[in-house]
């Protein structure tokens, strides 16, 4: 297979990763699927019916993440978007009450394997002709400020704006450009919940708005298409009457 552009999207199989997969194929590019349900995957590769690739991959084994570029570069040859999603939380428990387990499983998913991710695409983009490319990473609004019971996913958020900024100042004689999008209460399956109530700093439990997913497609797509001498290194999107700015 040949294409003009190729994105890769990880966490691909629901939510803000199938939407934002979709979305760039929408626009043209070569999509390579990755995720760690290949039934989930293939939902998505259905739904978007165009030139795109399905790779179970789990993203904590950087041999599974190597075997995923190489399926790209077999595949296509080049990489010219990661859009690193792939994210999970912990139980929204007491951190005094959280198993090292439990602290390790989002570390090793949310940054680990960000950068397992960023590494190979690196190795990829340095190597192709033209040479560069574009990293997008999927921060949050806990990037900014925490939620109650959310100490791993909140660290591995702010670890992130870190990989961001590393990223962006190492990727820069190779022409890799390397941005990040910080999401706030997009609708999807993940924030169903917060239809019902979504505990608050205060104690309370209130409601939250959500705002449709398709605008953090537009962005990550707005992100996607500029040329490498530009790049939008933070954008934050969100539900404009969500609890962000006086959060707690």
């Amino acid at each position: 297979m040949s294409a003009e552009k190729v994105a890769l999207v990880t966490g691909a199989g629901s939510g803000i990763g199938r939407a934002v997969a979709k979305g760039l194929a929408k626009t043209g590019y070569a999509v390579v699927l990755a995720g760690r349900r290949q039934d989930a995957l293939q939902a998505t590769k259905d739904q978007i019916g165009g030139d795109c690739l399905a790779v179970m991959t789990d993203i904590t084994d950087p041999a599974s993440v190597a075997a995923l570029f190489q399926a790209t570069k077999k595949a296509y040859g080049r990489l010219d978007v990661l859009f690193n999603n792939a994210g999970i939380g912990a139980p929204a428990i007491p951190l005094e009450d959280l198993s090292p387990a439990q602290w390790k499983a989002v570390v090793d998913t949310n940054l680990s394997g960000a950068f397992y991710c960023t590494q190979e695409a690196f190795r990829l983009m340095k190597s192709q002709t033209p040479r560069g490319g574009r990293i997008i990473n999927n921060g949050s609004i806990s990037a900014h400020v925490p939620r109650p019971f959310s100490a791993p996913y909140t660290a591995t958020k702010h670890a992130i704006t870190g990989l961001t900024r590393s990223t962006s100042l190492d990727g820069r004689k190779y022409n890799i450009a390397c941005g990040q999008i910080d999401i706030g209460n997009a609708a999807t399956e993940m924030t169903a919940r917060m239809n019902s109530g979504v505990l608050q700093a205060d104690g309370s439990t209130k409601p939250e708005p959500t705002m449709d997913a398709k605008h953090v497609v537009d962005a990550v797509v707005h992100m996607a298409s500029l040329p490498l001498d530009v790049n939008v290194l933070f954008m934050t999107v969100m539900a404009n009457e969500m609890p962000f700015i006086g959060r707690g």
